[in-house]
């Protein structure tokens, strides 16, 4: 049985970063999924891969793997430079802006 474990990535929705703070122990399916001729539903002969863990951070997800004996791997998350303005938002309507209005 092995696993892997992550830090998911942001929403593409949002530019918040709120629900990738925790990190995810996901089983790996080992058996391929199958569909169903009649009825097109896909199904698998293994429930372990809808069991999907979350734990505050890398160690502790690791930790516990380690206790039940899962063979896990561990991805490390690829961190993005901030984008941060030095006016911010409020810049935009400053009243001392030198420049054209660009938008």
């Amino acid at each position: 049985m092995t696993a892997r474990i992550y830090r998911p990535a942001k929403s593409a929705m949002s530019s918040g970063t709120a629900t990738s703070q925790t990190w995810v122990l996901e089983f790996v399916n080992e058996t391929g999924r199958e569909v169903d001729p009649l009825m097109g539903w896909t199904s698998s002969d293994n429930t372990q891969a809808q069991v999907r863990m979350q734990f505050p951070t890398k160690e502790a997800a690791v930790e516990y793997a380690s206790e039940k004996c899962i063979e896990a791997v561990v991805t490390e998350p690829k961190t993005r430079k901030p984008n941060v303005r030095p006016g911010g938002y409020g810049d935009n309507f400053a009243t001392n802006r030198r420049g054209a209005w660009t938008h």
